[in-house]
């Protein structure tokens, strides 16, 4: 494709830019993107991609055997998975599980998800009131039932727990 403003050398930076809804795509050569402020650049790498390539040898070295050898559903390998940032298929996960292990521990500090909510004070506090509604209803069927002995069990826990929020 030819540079859409020299008319003459080959186009290298494809720009696509929306405005008012509308999609417009130009087509510049390394020059001439360069008069406009636009940098020419080879194809960015995906951000996952371009992390596991940086530490690919690490994840390598970390267990020799499984990681040479290709998903034996799929047959895709380590080093697909390095470049791509993608797993072939769900059986990958089984495959390469301790070396995900490793990259998960690296990348998230865990490899166990702990879910979304942020448990700060207030967590806490709801917990708290949690356990008040959830004791005061185990001691009302302890009445209803008349077990005398677990209800005054039920009623000191009730009455320390209250006694924390005073």
């Amino acid at each position: 494709m030819v540079c859409e403003r020299c008319q003459e050398r080959e186009a290298e930076v494809h720009l696509t830019t929306i405005e008012n809804d509308e999609m417009a795509t130009v087509h510049l050569c390394s020059s001439c993107a360069g008069q406009e402020g636009i940098s020419a650049f080879t194809s960015a790498p995906a951000p996952l991609a371009d992390f596991l390539a940086t530490i690919g040898t690490s994840v390598e070295d970390a267990s020799e055997g499984t990681m040479s050898e290709p998903c034996p559903y799929c047959g895709t390998s380590s080093g697909d998975f390095r470049r791509s940032g993608r797993l072939g298929c769900p059986e990958c996960y089984a495959h390469f599980e301790g070396q995900l292990r490793g990259l998960l521990r690296r990348v998230h500090g865990s490899t166990q998800h702990v879910g979304k909510l942020y448990l700060g004070e207030a967590a806490e506090s709801d917990d708290r009131f949690a356990k008040l509604r959830s004791l005061r209803l185990r001691l009302d069927r302890a009445v209803e039932l008349e077990d005398f002995e677990a209800a005054a069990e039920l009623r000191d826990q009730i009455d320390s727990l209250e006694a924390v929020e005073r």
